[in-house]
């Protein structure tokens, strides 16, 4: 089976998805949720990336990234995922015992892989901007994209301070 390849070397933004293992609803309860946008802070600073938004549904997370280093996207991606699925599952078994109780301790928290699309154009990135906030709204956890608090929409649409740092880069 050939090697899925990571086209990182363009100093594109990234569009990138990951998901809960399984596709299991780790992230239905808002402290985590927040937890990991904490991380997601952090894991960019360290790496010198700049997000220009972000989604964290109860089952995967969408979000837009760009690094000055060209082959940044999958050492960030590992660090990130890696910090924040040590914390979340130790929190998860804190906020929600029973359902944490369902889930085998040696589950991973993350699928094993992230899916990057190269943004090479404004029109596309505001596209992906746009799908990621109405992401809950057609997953009909919210009647408007600003109800959900674990997202960008309300940065952009409200003008509310983010707790991931954000800047449009296009």
């Amino acid at each position: 089976m050939p090697r899925r390849r990571i086209y990182d070397q363009e100093k594109h933004a990234q569009f990138v998805t990951f998901s809960c293992y399984r596709r299991r609803r780790m992230l239905d309860c808002e402290p985590l949720r927040e937890t990991l946008l904490g991380i997601f802070a952090e894991k960019l600073a360290q790496y010198d990336g700049i997000c220009s938004g972000y989604v964290v549904m109860p089952d995967h997370v969408h979000a837009i990234v760009w690094f000055d280093q060209a082959g940044e996207l999958s050492r960030f991606m590992k660090s990130w995922k890696q910090t924040s699925s040590q914390k979340l599952k130790k929190q998860l078994r804190g906020v929600a015992p029973h359902y944490a109780s369902t889930i085998p301790m040696v589950d991973p928290f993350w699928q094993p892989k992230y899916y990057p699309f190269n943004l090479y154009s404004f029109k596309k990135a505001e596209e992906k901007l746009d799908y990621m906030h109405m992401n809950p709204v057609t997953a009909g956890l919210v009647e408007r994209a600003i109800d959900w608090k674990s997202s960008s929409a309300r940065h952009y649409l409200l003008g509310e301070p983010s707790v991931v740092p954000l800047e449009w880069i296009f």
